[in-house]
């Protein structure tokens, strides 16, 4: 079968492999010349993920059997739309593809279903600082529509959202902009299937971020299992049941990011797609549910089989892993550690990355700047920080001064 896939960046070439061993062409649409899923995929179609009308017309021309993506929040809609317009499957519809990939609509379902998030406002170029008098600083802005943490910032007065906005809006199809009071607070991330409206949460992560002045929530790694789950599971599962409930989410991945600080559990947004720190690649290893392999299924219109997942206990689930994802300092690359060494060394699942050496990295601002990941596993703790401690005494990014760039956020 065709099967058309929405990205062709790191995060969607395992997929692409996957979908091909199971013989499907694969089309990937992509808004580079040259994104990694290029090299793999049976055709390539240079156009934005984001453009419905160009991905309808390649869908079209290709006589498609389903359209799919991961890893990236916003074309689940361009998929949901897609697949309606040629009556293919998809796990969701139009109206849930619309709710969890604008934050507008995202924030009034919290409101109306009491699921806890921070207190926001809605505000447009030439707002005026009344309609913010209920809120208190610091604040973070973001695009009602964007993703990868693009235009996100933490701004401590109205004066700096004056000067911001314009930034903001730029990386949206909007013209309006969410203002949320900053809740001081760790992340975790829940990712987890549903089925016939019945949710099975797979993972419960930490979402460690880090700062790069005013732009904030950039991910440097996740880590499995939390150290929140033994205390808040309940209540974890309790508010990811009521989110799947209040945006109708029948079946397919959910992906819900979460906020535990003094004030308890907040949401702070949601998807219904895979996550993109290479979940598609850790999740069906540690869990043994491949949730990869349903995702390509069920937008191919064939069943799936559930068994794997109505026997999965989180409870019991006794795995050590972390995904980091790598930065580094502004500058040329000279060279790199061959991944190949990286990717044969003890505990490590997968590693990859996303420049090459003559590329110039800029300052980072949000996760267009991740250089490259690697994901670890490991018998226990002490074992998990062994061998991470052993990768980065071989990972080396040099520039052409022969200095290593490669930043430990994790130290």
């Amino acid at each position: 079968m065709k099967l058309m896939i929405l990205g062709g960046g790191s995060c969607q070439v395992n997929a692409i492999n996957k979908a091909k061993e199971f013989g499907h062409e694969v089309i990937v649409a992509d808004y580079l010349d040259n994104p990694p899923g290029r090299e793999i995929a049976d055709t390539f179609v240079k156009a934005s993920t984001f453009d419905y009308g160009r991905c309808l017309e390649e869908a079209k021309k290709f006589n498609i059997n389903g359209v799919m993506t991961l890893g990236t929040d916003q074309p689940v809609l361009t998929c949901a739309k897609v697949s309606e317009e040629l009556g293919l499957p998809f796990c969701i519809d139009v109206e849930t593809a619309v709710n969890v990939t604008n934050k507008s609509k995202m924030k009034q379902i919290f409101e109306k279903n009491n699921i806890p998030t921070a207190n926001f406002r809605f505000i447009s170029k030439n707002f005026m600082e009344e309609e913010l008098s209920n809120l208190n600083p610091p604040f973070v802005i973001k695009p009602i529509d964007s993703q990868g943490q693009r235009g996100v910032y933490k701004l401590n007065t109205i004066e700096e959202i004056k000067t911001d906005i314009d930034s903001v809006l730029t990386f949206s199809r909007a013209n309006i902009a969410l203002i949320e009071e900053y809740y001081e607070s760790d992340e975790i991330t829940v990712s987890g299937w549903v089925y016939n409206k019945k949710l099975k949460i797979l993972t419960i992560t930490d979402r460690n971020t880090f700062s790069s002045g005013k732009h904030i929530g950039i991910c440097k790694s996740h880590v499995f299992p939390s150290k929140y789950y033994d205390k808040y599971y309940k209540e974890i599962h309790d508010i990811s049941e009521r989110i799947t409930t209040a945006f109708d989410i029948e079946n397919g991945p959910i992906y819900y990011q979460l906020l535990i600080g003094n004030r308890g559990i907040i949401v702070n947004e949601i998807a219904a797609r895979i996550g993109g720190a290479y979940e598609d690649i850790f999740i069906p290893i540690i869990t043994g549910v491949d949730f990869l392999d349903f995702l390509i299924k069920s937008s191919l219109g064939e069943k799936i089989d559930i068994s794997k997942i109505e026997n999965y206990d989180i409870d019991k689930n006794k795995e050590f892993l972390k995904v980091i994802m790598l930065f580094a300092k502004p500058g040329l690359i000279n060279k790199m550690t061959d991944i190949n060494e990286i990717v044969s060394m003890n505990g490590v699942l997968a590693a990859g990355y996303n420049y090459k050496a003559g590329d110039i990295l800029g300052d980072i601002q949000d996760a267009r700047l991740r250089v490259g990941y690697v994901v670890i596993k490991g018998d226990n703790k002490v074992n998990l920080d062994e061998n991470i401690d052993r990768v980065f005494s071989k990972l080396k990014i040099y520039n052409e001064h022969n200095e290593n760039i490669l930043l430990d956020l994790e130290n």
